[in-house]
């Protein structure tokens, strides 16, 4: 599922987009590609030891969905999940992948024009790290992306609104099972074990922004919705 070059494994995600066109970070940065929120300093630089990145974004295009998303050997590993995670236990969200995404798109909230792909408002709905927690049957440390390729990651989530443990589980549809052409993989995103949580996913149209406070309306409507430039500048 992952590969060792994260610039390689962008192609798919850029092939879908035409820059020119279109806010979205293109990715090319040698670095972390983090892009500051209002009042915050751009960090390029990550220490060794640091928990990796996540971040999970509300995307209004075709179809409502939450989109997750894993830093994960230079890039972000991704799934829409229709439902969004849920803090409670007893859900389980199907999660199917999509195409890795560029560390810098973590901090991507705006509005992707009409006719291209993915069109729609973006919301970052949360945002933090996450500490793998994958363990082989001897009790032995499992790398997150092996974890990923085998089918089954755990880890747990330190952000602002999601916390604790989650697991992300392959499973073989019926559709993949009988052989159908174009079958995805499919995956189930659950919460585990006990701590806070409890309160299900919230209504995404009434939900706000863990970048900006805005909900999906007023980040479509505000004449200053801050957009991501390719060139390095925002627009509105």
């Amino acid at each position: 599922m992952t590969q060792k070059d994260g610039r390689d494994s962008l192609r798919a995600y850029r092939d879908k987009r035409h820059f020119d066109r279109t806010s979205e970070p293109r990715g090319d940065q040698p670095d972390r590609g983090d892009r500051p929120g209002r009042g915050e300093r751009k960090d390029t630089t990550r220490a060794e030891g640091d928990e990796p990145a996540f971040v999970v974004q509300i995307h209004d295009a075709r179809t409502m969905h939450f989109d997750f998303r894993l830093e994960v050997d230079g890039v972000l590993k991704s799934w829409s999940v229709p439902k969004g995670p849920s803090t409670d236990p007893h859900d389980k969200r199907l999660a199917v992948p999509t195409e890795d995404h560029p560390l810098a798109y973590q901090d991507f909230e705006g509005v992707i024009a009409p006719g291209e792909y993915g069109g729609g408002t973006v919301m970052v709905w949360d945002r933090g790290t996450y500490r793998p927690t994958s363990h082989d049957r001897k009790d032995r440390p499992v790398p997150f992306a092996e974890a990923l390729d085998h089918g089954h990651a755990t880890f747990e989530l330190h952000g602002d609104k999601l916390h604790g443990q989650y697991a992300l589980t392959r499973f073989h549809s019926r559709e993949e099972r009988e052989g159908t052409s174009g079958a995805k993989p499919t995956w189930l995103l659950v919460r585990t074990g006990t701590g806070r949580g409890g309160g299900g996913t919230p209504d995404p149209r009434r939900a706000r922004s863990a970048r900006s406070g805005r909900t999906l309306r007023q980040i479509a409507e505000a004449p200053d919705a801050e957009t991501w430039d390719p060139d390095g500048g925002d627009t509105g």
